[in-house]
């Protein structure tokens, strides 16, 4: 049997970073099947790949904004006789969409079920949804890590499921649950001794909880004698708490070098409509300084442009990275399926714009300013993303960068902001190139 595993090309452009699903969905199918051959597609390193697969099932993992070209990849497959089988966040959200274009859904997380799916294959009898279940993170195998080729430069490894948040906007809590499920330590000191890089990524939702800062700490210790670097994602609010400064101090020591941080809004009133202030804690800028002064880089992930915002919003977002020094990679607000803020907008959303506009860089739903048209937001989503991804400026945040890191934050900054600025230029061309038609489809 020959299983080909697909994550189909991302909106724009190639990514350094490995899709982790591809190594890992391998490494549970060795494990619940040794003698199937295996090959791995990462669309955006090769995104014609598909086309010459022999395979008897492939398997292909989507999420909103690469539904569209999973469909599409789906279909063509399956005109030549080859079997699909979906999963991730958006089959997951809309799985009798997904149905449409597979011959079987696995519906949640794929521990649980993921064997049977290869079973049922291999008997002819592949049902056509697969639910997975919310199990404990143990016994879960390494990711075949270096299996998947085309200069990925780095791997991601996960230490925890699941976030108690009410995020509005978020996925994370629909997909895998408001408990925290934490993999044992030891398996994830494992994961990264495997990693054949220097430098890798902690993929989780929040490195560290504020209910959990000793287990953090623990984690960090664990990790500490690796000689690879990594960076992570981290709420703000655990930054602050009682035993904040010895958690970033062993975070830095284990080789912690940049966190992204979820800044979501740069108004507090789009905050609170987020309900997303709960994890910020009660500083956000002063945990900010925080972590810059225990050594660690910086980069603030945030949306414009939600039905709260203003225009001030967006100039203002500049003003925030030079003030505090740090990289801003902003996105425009997603209503993602199986969201509340899906359901919360849905009186709003424009029907005819299809997944593939759910990439971040479009206007996708009505303002209740008339000022503030589709059109004004994704032109100044784009002015105020560019000038922050601009050369001088992501020089000039390398050189700002805490020298504790040095020189592997330094690169890392590098590399974390350069592709995002090539694909933003790619998303700006497309965006220009595609203004009237998008106009028109909003006015149907």
């Amino acid at each position: 049997m020959k299983l080909c595993i697909i994550f189909p090309p991302l909106p724009f452009g190639w990514t350094p970073v490995a899709p982790p699903i591809l190594e890992y969905l391998a490494a549970l199918t060795r494990q619940a099947d040794p003698s199937i051959e295996i090959q791995l597609i990462s669309g955006s390193a090769t995104p014609e790949a598909y086309k010459s697969v022999e395979c008897d099932l492939a398997a292909i993992s989507i999420l909103t904004p690469t539904a569209v070209s999973g469909y599409n990849i789906a279909d063509s497959l399956r005109a030549r006789g080859i079997k699909v089988v979906f999963g991730g966040m958006h089959a997951s959200a809309m799985p009798e969409e997904a149905k449409g274009h597979g011959d079987a859904v696995v519906i949640g997380e794929a521990e649980s079920c993921w064997p049977q799916v290869l079973k049922d294959f291999r008997a002819g009898t592949l049902q056509s949804f697969y639910k997975g279940e919310q199990l404990e993170l143990t016994g879960m195998p390494t990711p075949l890590y270096g299996m998947l080729k085309n200069n990925h430069q780095f791997r991601i490894v996960n230490t925890s499921r699941g976030c108690p948040f009410n995020c509005t906007f978020c996925s994370v809590k629909p997909f895998f649950g408001a408990k925290i499920r934490f993999r044992p330590i030891e398996d994830v000191v494992r994961d990264v001794a495997a990693i054949p890089e220097k430098m890798y990524e902690i993929g989780d939702e929040n490195i560290w909880w504020s209910s959990e800062t000793k287990r953090a700490i623990e984690l960090f210790t664990a990790l500490k004698g690796s000689p690879k670097k990594y960076m992570a994602f981290g709420s703000l609010g655990p930054v602050l708490a009682p035993e904040g400064s010895r958690m970033l101090n062993a975070a830095r020591e284990s080789g912690l070098l940049s966190v992204w941080v979820g800044w979501d809004a740069i108004s507090e009133k789009s905050l609170k409509a987020y309900k997303a202030n709960g994890k910020i804690g009660v500083d956000r800028e002063r945990a900010v300084r925080t972590l810059k002064d225990h050594g660690i880089d910086v980069s603030l992930f945030y949306m414009l442009g939600s039905r709260e915002d203003t225009f001030d919003d967006f100039k203002r977002a500049i003003e925030v990275a030079d003030r505090l020094g740090v990289s801003m990679h902003p996105s425009l607000v997603v209503p993602y399926p199986g969201t509340v803020l899906s359901r919360e907008y849905e009186p709003y959303i424009y029907p005819e714009l299809g997944w593939e506009y759910y990439n971040g860089s479009y206007a996708l739903f009505d303002h209740p300013d008339p000022m503030m048209t589709p059109e004004l937001r994704e032109e100044h989503f784009y002015i105020s993303l560019l000038e922050q991804l601009s050369l001088p400026r992501v020089l000039r945040h390398m050189m700002k960068v805490p020298m504790a890191g040095f020189p592997y934050a330094h690169i890392l900054s590098l590399m974390s902001q350069l592709p995002v600025r090539k694909g933003v230029k790619i998303a700006f061309e497309q965006w220009k190139a595609n203004r009237e038609s998008v106009r028109a489809k909003r006015q149907r």
